[in-house]
């Protein structure tokens, strides 16, 4: 109901406040849409490219990273080639400790980013160019020398040194290195002869990441396969990355860390086995997107304050003839039949304003036409009461010969003239379309006892008629055609005496009345033949149609209540017919 209300009220308003609606909407909406596409579009884009070219980055540190570790692993495969290292690691003792030691110095001036090389055999042995052990305890009881032996002369990465029994004579901090061991094994027996321990230079994994941009804070990190870090610059936004995070081996993610949305874009290392990660905040990219955005909400604005104009324009040009013609309207409303609409106009205002003149023209003749017959009609009424004086003489005369009859005992005679009296003055109503059901009855009545003085035993009727439609208002006189070709046509034409029902009530909301003879019927065609003359217009393909009593009836009630209502004819050849008046209920 309220939206009901609320549409009406819309449609209440002026139509320049309309077409200003209109035309702003067909305007203002395509740009909004354009604008949030575009917005769409551009934020994608911008994210896409960001995610290409942090892909990128990240995977030429992956090849940098991978090139240093490989380095890493070809030392091992040099230290354990060399002769001297396989003598000290199968013997033990030898007099060429001097000469390993220059060929390890000699590897890490060929790769400045080792930061130092450690040999130790099975025994607990070990010679470094850089490296020695903190205590006498034997390395071979070391976390990873055991991680060397377990790999089977694999190469393996360690990651950051924690708590080893080994120190350079540099001092590099656990966090400033990097470790790799592989153990060697003799190619006969496949057992392990040493380990090779490798250090490399965190400085040269900062390096290849440090330079590494995304935006203006955002940085690359280096996780091993536990989720330590490997590498993280001094200011990172992130402490520790939980390993669960990672889903595969390389795509995006976002989290909110310490109330600040973050993004992540990471891919792993499969040699290395370790995970580069590009770190930075989405409101970097964001401040682009509301960039672009500005100049859309600009064009928008825009937009509206051009619409805006030409909306105004358009409506007032339109409105302002259309609230002329208005006014011209009202005073033909108010009388004034004189008004015209002066606007010289070609399109459809100035159709209408021409449309609205020929009326105004019409309404006029029209009314000259009915002020004549408005005179015809009130000298048909004087006439009318001059002859008014003829009904009221039959009324008399036939009084008069209906008192004679009784006096000279001639009852039967009475009797006949005085329905005939009431048929007449029933018939004439004074002059009324409508009356009640029982003067209708009280009609039909008179005809029926006119009828039955003529016909005698030959004609019988009965009724049947409900308590409550004696007060219903009808059509008048629309039995008596129905009775009579009941009488003309059924029971006149068969042999014997004849029977009449009449039967009337209320019925789903409407009046039903019901003349039944018990004559001869009509055959198929001639029913067909009489139906289709009730639904045609009193003459069918030219010719006379019949029943017209009938259809004189049937044409007076659906021209005065409708097609919902009418006669129904059912009619047996030899059995009888049946018509059906529905008539709509009528109160006073």
């Amino acid at each position: 109901m309220l939206k009901m209300t609320q549409y009406f009220q819309l449609n209440n308003l002026p139509i320049r406040y309309k077409l200003v609606s209109l035309l702003l909407l067909i305007m203002i909406l395509p740009s909004l849409g354009l604008g949030i596409l575009t917005s769409w579009a551009v934020d994608r884009t911008i994210d896409r490219q960001i995610n290409q070219n942090t892909l990128q980055l990240i995977n030429q540190v992956n090849r940098t990273l991978e090139f240093y570790l490989n380095n890493m692993q070809n030392i091992t495969y040099l230290v354990a080639f060399n002769p001297e290292v396989k003598n000290f690691l199968t013997v033990g003792e030898t007099n060429d400790e001097y000469r390993i030691r220059q060929f390890l110095r000699g590897i890490t001036t060929l790769y400045p980013e080792v930061a130092g090389i450690l040999l130790v055999n099975y025994k607990g042995e070990y010679i470094s160019n850089e490296m020695y052990a903190r205590s006498t305890k034997s390395l071979t009881d070391e976390t990873w020398y055991k991680e060397a032996v377990q790999n089977k002369g694999i190469f393996k990465i360690i990651g950051h040194p924690h708590q080893r029994n080994v120190t350079t004579h540099t001092n590099y901090k656990n966090s400033e290195v990097v470790s790799a061991v592989r153990a060697i094994l003799n190619p006969e027996t496949q057992e392990v002869e040493g380990v090779v321990l490798v250090d490399l230079k965190l400085r040269v994994i900062a390096e290849a990441t440090k330079n590494v941009r995304l935006g203006k804070w955002g940085y690359l990190m280096v996780i091993d396969h536990r989720g330590e870090n490997i590498y993280s610059p001094a200011r990172s936004l992130i402490g520790q990355i939980r390993t669960e995070w990672f889903k595969k081996d390389s795509g995006t993610f976002s989290h909110n860390i310490h109330g600040r949305y973050l993004q992540f874009i990471y891919q792993r290392s499969p040699f290395t086995n370790w995970t580069t990660i590009g770190v930075f905040s989405n409101q970097e990219s964001a401040l682009e997107i509301k960039e672009i955005r500005f100049y859309v909400t600009c064009f928008v604005f825009f937009v509206c304050f051009i619409g805006l104009g030409a909306s105004y324009y358009l409506a007032r040009s339109l409105s302002r003839p259309i609230g002329q013609l208005i006014s011209f309207m009202e005073k033909a409303e108010a009388g004034d039949l004189t008004s015209r609409y002066r606007e010289n106009r070609s399109d459809e205002i100035g159709m209408l304003g021409k449309s609205f003149n020929k009326m105004l023209d019409q309404i006029q003749r029209f009314i000259s036409l009915v002020e004549w017959k408005e005179r015809q009609r009130w000298e048909a009424e004087l006439r009318s009461l001059q002859e008014h004086i003829k009904p009221h003489f039959l009324y008399n005369t036939l009084d008069t010969i209906h008192w004679m009859a009784r006096k000279r005992g001639a009852d039967d005679v009475a009797q006949v003239v005085e329905s005939l009296s009431k048929l007449f003055r029933i018939g004439l109503s004074k002059g009324k379309d409508m009356i009640p059901f029982s003067e209708e009855m009280e009609h039909i009545q008179s005809y029926l006892s006119i009828q039955k003085v003529r016909y005698q035993e030959k004609l019988n009727y009965t009724f049947a008629i409900s308590q409550s439609v004696h007060d219903l208002y009808i059509v008048k006189l629309i039995l008596q055609p129905i009775v009579e070709n009941a009488i003309y046509h059924g029971i006149k034409q068969r042999r014997g005496s004849g029977h009449i029902f009449i039967r009337a009530e209320e019925k789903d909301g409407k009046l039903i009345i019901k003349v039944q003879d018990d004559g001869i019927g009509m055959s198929q065609e001639a029913l067909s033949s009489l139906r289709e003359s009730l639904t045609a217009n009193f003459t069918a393909g030219g010719k006379k149609i019949k029943g017209y009593g009938m259809m004189n009836v049937h044409a007076r009630i659906r021209l005065t209540f409708g097609d919902a209502y009418g006669l129904k004819v059912e009619s047996e050849e030899g059995k009888g017919t049946t018509v059906t008046i529905v008539h709509p209920i009528i109160r006073c």
